[in-house]
């Protein structure tokens, strides 16, 4: 296995579920909220900052003046002018790079696939799944009401849209910004992840040719 795999994902969708259980198969590390500690580590902002600014792109011009004053590391003449966000956003990419060098892994979210274009080894998935699922899904999870599930899963999927579109030049949820799109829904996280499997394998004996 040498494979560098990245998830996108809807909110509800079971993407970091199928992450972790991917992972597990293969025998190799996952990255979701582990790569924001990381991020922190090695770029020297505090891990509360980039998890402000996780997957949320921030315009605020006020807000970004306002948090640079408290930004550490990144802060070189080149980095002096950027808003925060920009900051954290290469920080995470930055990140993401170095993972991905370090060997076969799983990366959840974060723009990855966008991070890793030229990577010839690496295959960029996105999970999806129909509305009704999702919100059972995230009911279940995180046990809330049907309303709420619903009011989470708009705004997750709003910020995580926005992000993506803003940062990368590709548009999130797209299946032409991606190797592979799934539904989710009609084979559950369990069928999902089979079937991801046997791609990941077939992608890798015709690389090996």
């Amino acid at each position: 296995m040498n494979t560098v795999i990245t998830i996108g994902r809807q909110f509800g969708s079971g993407g970091h579920e199928i992450g972790r259980k991917l992972a597990e198969y293969f025998g190799i590390k996952c990255y979701d909220k582990e790569l924001l500690t990381r991020a922190a580590k090695e770029s020297g902002f505090c891990e509360e900052m980039i998890k402000t600014h996780d997957e949320r792109p921030t315009n605020s011009f006020l807000y970004n003046l306002v948090m640079d004053t408290y930004s550490f590391g990144y802060n070189s003449s080149s980095y002096v002018d950027m808003p925060i966000s920009h900051k954290v956003f290469l920080a995470q990419f930055d990140t993401i790079k170095k993972i991905a060098g370090e060997g076969p892994c799983v990366i959840v979210g974060r723009c990855a696939d966008y991070a890793l274009a030229e990577m010839k080894n690496s295959l960029h998935l996105f999970i999806y799944a129909e509305e009704d699922k999702k919100i059972a899904r995230i009911m279940e999870k995180l046990e809330v009401t049907e309303n709420k599930a619903r009011d989470m899963m708009v705004k997750k999927d709003k910020q995580r849209q926005s992000y993506y579109n803003y940062y990368s030049s590709k548009k999130w949820g797209r299946a032409d910004s991606y190797d592979l799109c799934i539904n989710s829904g009609i084979l559950g996280i369990d069928g999902t992840v089979k079937l991801i499997v046997q791609y990941i394998e077939d992608f890798e004996k015709q690389n090996a040719k």
